[in-house]
């Protein structure tokens, strides 16, 4: 939770992890195939 106590509080664009890396370790042990790369538009927190 931000420190901010009015207004709209942004996180921070490397805060999460890096999806790309997720999906290359999957795909490397056999979990999964790579079919397509998105990309989010907007982000929206509740």
């Amino acid at each position: 939770r931000g420190s901010a106590l009015n207004g709209v509080v942004e996180e921070m664009p490397d805060a999460g992890s890096d999806f790309g890396v997720v999906v290359d370790a999957a795909e490397q042990v056999g979990l999964a195939r790579r079919v397509a790369r998105l990309e989010p538009l907007i982000h929206i927190k509740g």
